[in-house]
C-alpha cells in the first residue's frame, strides 16, 4: 500500500460566495497539466453539475488577480527566430472553478495513480473534518445543556438569598422601652 501523499494543498478561493479551487491548482495536487485536466473534465461533464464545477467570468477573474498571480494574454510578444508569436503566456479559456464535490469527482476521473492516491487522500481529509465539526456540535450541545442548568441555578440561588438576606442582615433594633412611673420628659 502506497503511503499517504503530504502535498502541499492549493489555496481556496471565495468566487460568488463559494469555497472553491481552480482548476490549475487541482491539476497540480493531481499530478497532470492543467490542458489534460480540463480535457478529462470536458469529456465527463455529465458527472459536474452547476454546484460542482463552474467557468470563471470576467469580473471573477478580475477580483483573483487580486489574490493570486494570473499571467495576462496579449499583452507581450516572445520572439522566436524569425517568427514573432503575439499573446502568449496566458490562458486562453476561463478558469473551471470546482466546489468540494467537484474536487473529489475530479479525482475520480483522471486515471494516473497519483491522482487515484489524491482522491483516497482528499476523501479521508473530508471523512476528518466532517468528523471533527460532529465532536464540535456535541461538545457545543453539552455546553448548552450545561448552561441552561446554570440559569436554573442561578434562579434558585437568587430565591435563596432573597429568603436568606433578612436573616442576615442585623436585626432592627427595638423601640425603647417606656419606663415604669412619672417621667416629666414622657408624655
Amino acid at each position: 500500500m502506497p503511503a499517504a501523499p503530504n502535498p502541499a494543498l492549493p489555496p481556496i478561493h471565495t468566487v460568488r460566495g463559494v469555497r472553491v479551487m481552480l482548476d490549475s491548482d487541482l491539476a497540480r495536487l493531481y499530478g497532470v497539466t492543467t490542458a489534460v485536466f480540463n480535457q478529462a473534465i470536458r469529456r465527463n461533464l455529465s458527472r459536474f453539475p452547476s454546484d460542482f464545477v463552474f467557468e470563471i467570468s470576467h469580473e471573477d477573474h478580475a477580483r483573483l488577480i487580486s489574490q493570486i498571480v494570473i499571467s495576462n494574454a496579449g499583452t507581450k510578444g516572445l520572439r522566436s527566430q524569425t517568427v514573432i508569436l503575439k499573446g502568449r503566456g496566458g490562458r486562453r479559456k476561463p478558469s473551471l472553478c470546482f466546489t468540494e464535490h467537484g474536487a473529489i469527482m475530479a479525482a475520480t476521473i483522471l486515471r494516473s495513480p497519483r491522482a487515484v492516491a489524491m482522491s483516497i487522500y482528499v476523501v479521508r481529509a473530508f471523512v476528518q473534518m466532517r468528523e471533527a465539526l460532529l465532536t464540535n456540535a456535541v461538545i457545543l450541545k453539552r455546553l448548552a445543556q450545561v448552561d441552561r442548568k446554570l440559569l436554573e441555578h442561578d434562579v434558585v440561588l437568587r430565591d435563596v438569598v432573597e429568603r436568606l438576606a433578612p436573616l442576615l442582615s442585623p436585626p432592627e433594633s427595638p423601640p425603647p422601652k417606656r419606663k415604669i412611673g412619672f417621667h416629666p420628659g414622657n408624655r
